[in-house]
């Protein structure tokens, strides 16, 4: 029999859909049977309506309740204790449920909310079963991990130690390839060779903005700076928001500088081409930016959990983190002129969906 896996995501942005059905695709190469399930779908309209996501691309009413959120549900224990007992309420009996109709030999979450679940589901006996929890973020990691999740799988290596002192010392925690948009990540095209294949100037300066799959962020700012400080073309990222793709189409249509693109899943391909990303919303894009030899500025929405990764990058030399247009400025005239970057991942790295597998066969022992 194959083995069989559910995999828990949520359809917010795109950060979390991705990684699970690239993993999703290794463990199927590998036989097993593969059950994609979005977690917000399966949780209901209240729990969606409570955890919900990015409204209207950022607006002032989007922004002020996504920061609550980070707020009252990760930097404030009583509160970040209601919410847990609120989410059990709302989402276990359903995740229970679909378990129960849908059984599965291993579970793996790529939503931190959904990790955190899980391992308390483990911890408490209603999920017999090893879990695993894929974790595209560098920091801010308090609902990615805990004690009840046998495996934590790592895009960032740096992460280990928070992922340690929040998960105690009996989890197994690796970091990983296999969980990035594309394969060819771990060997990109080079530099002109991507661009002839996106039909983009193979001379000159590349930059690319993004705001993330919310499409959210300063993305006239970053545009703006682009061009004027070194950018010969700049192709803007403006993810699933409609209006931010609309917006930008007007203010620069006219500009044969500029792309405009919305949600692309040719990122190995544009990132091997820039020269530079600046991006908004953290996350797996950045390593990604970094594994195509593309340096990468944290610029234009520092708001909950990404303004935490910024403080990481910074930490580590690992971005340059901009909360301004003068110090974008600074740091993109820096970043055109810089050397070539040193490889940021060891090519070694275990599989994930290897890994994952490996549960099925291990004696789980969760924290009780």
């Amino acid at each position: 029999m194959p083995t069989t896996v559910s995999i828990f995501t949520a359809s917010i942005g795109a950060g979390h859909d991705v990684p699970a059905q690239v993993l999703a695709v290794g463990l199927r190469e590998r036989g097993a049977t593969v059950d994609i399930v979005d977690g917000l779908a399966l949780a209901g309209p209240a729990a969606r309506a409570i955890i919900g996501g990015v409204p209207s691309s950022g607006s002032a009413l989007g922004t002020l309740v996504f920061e609550a959120r980070y707020l009252l549900g990760t930097r404030l224990a009583p509160t970040r204790e209601a919410g847990a007992a609120v989410i059990d309420k709302l989402v276990r009996g359903r995740f229970a449920a679909h378990l129960a109709a849908n059984p599965a030999d291993i579970v793996v979450s790529t939503y931190p909310l959904w990790s955190e679940l899980l391992g308390r589901m483990r911890v408490g006996g209603a999920l017999a079963g090893p879990a695993a929890s894929a974790i595209s973020d560098l920091a801010a990691l308090r609902h990615w991990a805990h004690p009840g999740i046998d495996l934590h799988l790592l895009t960032h290596p740096a992460s280990e130690p928070e992922v340690r002192a929040i998960a105690g010392p009996r989890t197994r925690i690796e970091a990983v390839h296999g969980l990035t948009s594309d394969p060819r990540f771990t060997d990109p095209p080079e530099r002109n060779v991507a661009r002839e294949e996106l039909g983009l100037p193979t001379r000159g300066s590349l930059v690319v903005v993004s705001g993330g799959g919310w499409g959210v962020g300063d993305l006239e700012g970053a545009t703006d700076t682009a061009l004027h400080y070194g950018a010969n073309t700049v192709v803007v990222l403006a993810g699933h928001s409609e209006s931010a793709r609309a917006r930008m189409q007007a203010a620069y249509g006219a500009d044969n500088r500029v792309q405009v693109w919305g949600f692309t899943d040719r990122m190995v391909l544009l990132l091997s081409a820039a020269d530079v990303l600046i991006h908004a919303t953290a996350g797996l894009t950045v390593l990604e930016a970094l594994m195509c030899d593309c340096r990468v500025i944290s610029f234009g929405w520092p708001r909950g959990h990404i303004r935490a990764n910024d403080s990481a990058y910074k930490r580590l030399d690992m971005v340059a983190v901009a909360t301004n247009r003068p110090q974008l400025a600074h740091a993109l005239v820096h970043a055109l002129a810089a050397p070539p970057l040193e490889p940021q991942l060891p090519a070694d790295l275990p599989i994930a969906a290897d890994l994952v597998l490996e549960l099925g066969t291990r004696e789980p022992a969760p924290a009780g």
